[in-house]
């Protein structure tokens, strides 16, 4: 059995997916776009505020209230490739401006998303 130093190492080594992903509405083709330094755990705490009422995008939140979680569909835009010299506050700075260019290209505002124009 590995003891709790091992663990705790092992679990810095662990190497997340890094990226931007969307959140798309299949019925009307609004997306989200946000990025994060754990795509596998961001989805799901995602999906778990929606269900319960608590995400912070007020009309992604009515939309999923008013369509169903059916209507949605999680996709990964671009994952960023790491390497073992680079720390998370790097690769959280590359994820957010990866989120830029996604937002700038796609425009997920108004009728065609939920992002807010800064």
């Amino acid at each position: 059995m590995k003891s709790k130093k091992e663990l705790k190492d092992s679990y810095k080594d662990k190497k997340f997916k890094i990226g931007v992903f969307q959140i798309k509405n299949t019925i009307n083709n609004k997306i989200y776009i946000e990025s994060s330094t754990d795509l596998v755990a961001i989805w799901n705490r995602s999906r778990f505020q929606l269900n319960n009422g608590l995400h912070p995008n007020l009309v992604l939140q009515n939309e999923w209230n008013e369509f169903g979680q059916e209507s949605f569909a999680y996709e990964i835009l671009s994952e960023i490739k790491q390497e073992d010299n680079k720390t998370i506050d790097y690769y959280r700075k590359e994820a957010k401006e990866l989120e830029k260019m996604f937002i700038e290209h796609l425009k997920p505002f108004g009728v065609n998303g939920y992002n807010s124009e800064k």
